[in-house]
């Protein structure tokens, strides 16, 4: 059985293998660093043993997908060539439910094995070590960093518009966060999504006000005191906010951040059944002979 991605197209064979070299997978997310950052995080070794590599390449070029376990939950993450990725998502569609993160020119290849519960257009941004503006001492005076034993406060705050999480201390522990106080209570925060101690890099997330306590510049010091704190340890710091979001883009611009490029984020469920890419992939082993190469028709 070959993959075909348009009737009458020439048959052009693309080669999907796994890849177990970090360092090849470094080589290869290093052009998209900012966009693939979540991919990166993986290379870490506590992360690496929950995270699976596959690369494709063809006449378009080299993709690669990584599917993992995380601080996200199951998350799927999407870098290099569109074809090349869309061959291998037909083979290796992976969680039943995951929290997909791709570039824009990616949409199609993810359309065609998942439907999408919510599917956003995000603008990414950076800051370096050099260009981070911290706020002022006395806007900081206010955040404190949050403990595992801040967990209960943590989860009441993210709980505030009744959407209900379910952080755990070592989610807290693991990653950095900050909270700000007003009023003697806990009403903003900031976290990370990943850390890739072995490549520098971070992602800064879960960034939240209650309502009754917004428009007081309470996100932006959560953001930057988390940003202060990553930058002491790695090289760049990464996050990403709704493209329409306009008072959060200039506040973070005021922070030194950068746009670099633009993502889709997406809670997406598969459609393919485990059946259907099965069958795809044993038709593919068979085509690569050596029983560790998967090939396709482009």
């Amino acid at each position: 059985m070959a993959l075909s991605l348009g009737f009458g197209a020439a048959r052009r064979p693309i080669e999907i293998v796994r890849e177990y070299d970090r360092e090849r997978i470094a080589d290869l997310l290093i052009s998209d660093r900012h966009i693939a950052a979540y991919a990166l995080a993986q290379l870490d070794d506590d992360a690496w043993p929950d995270a699976e590599f596959l690369v494709a390449r063809g006449p378009s070029g080299t993709g690669l997908l990584c599917h993992s376990r995380g601080g996200l939950g199951f998350a799927t993450t999407l870098s290099g060539a569109k074809e090349a990725v869309a061959a291998i998502l037909r083979l290796h569609p992976g969680f039943a439910r995951t929290f997909a993160i791709a570039g824009e020119e990616h949409l199609e290849a993810l359309e065609a094995v998942y439907h999408f519960q919510r599917v956003t257009q995000m603008v990414r941004m950076a800051v370096t070590r050099e260009g981070f503006r911290p706020v002022s001492s006395s806007a900081m005076e206010a955040a404190q960093p949050m403990l595992s034993a801040h967990v209960d406060l943590v989860n009441m705050l993210y709980n505030a518009e009744g959407d209900p999480t379910h952080y755990r201390p070592e989610h807290i522990s693991d990653g950095c966060y900050w909270g700000v106080t007003d009023e003697e209570r806990l009403v903003a925060v900031a976290g990370t999504h990943a850390i890739g101690w072995r490549h520098g890099i971070a992602i800064v997330g879960n960034v939240f006000t209650h309502p009754r306590f917004r428009s007081r510049g309470h996100g932006t010091t959560v953001t930057s005191a988390v940003t202060a704190a990553l930058l002491e340890q790695v090289d760049e710091v990464v996050l990403s906010v709704k493209r329409d979001n306009v008072p959060a883009l200039r506040a973070y611009n005021r922070l030194g951040y950068r746009v670099v490029g633009e993502i889709i984020e997406a809670s997406a469920v598969r459609e393919t059944s485990t059946l259907i890419t099965a069958l795809r992939r044993w038709a593919a082993r068979r085509r690569g002979d050596d029983g560790e190469r998967e090939v396709v028709n482009a």
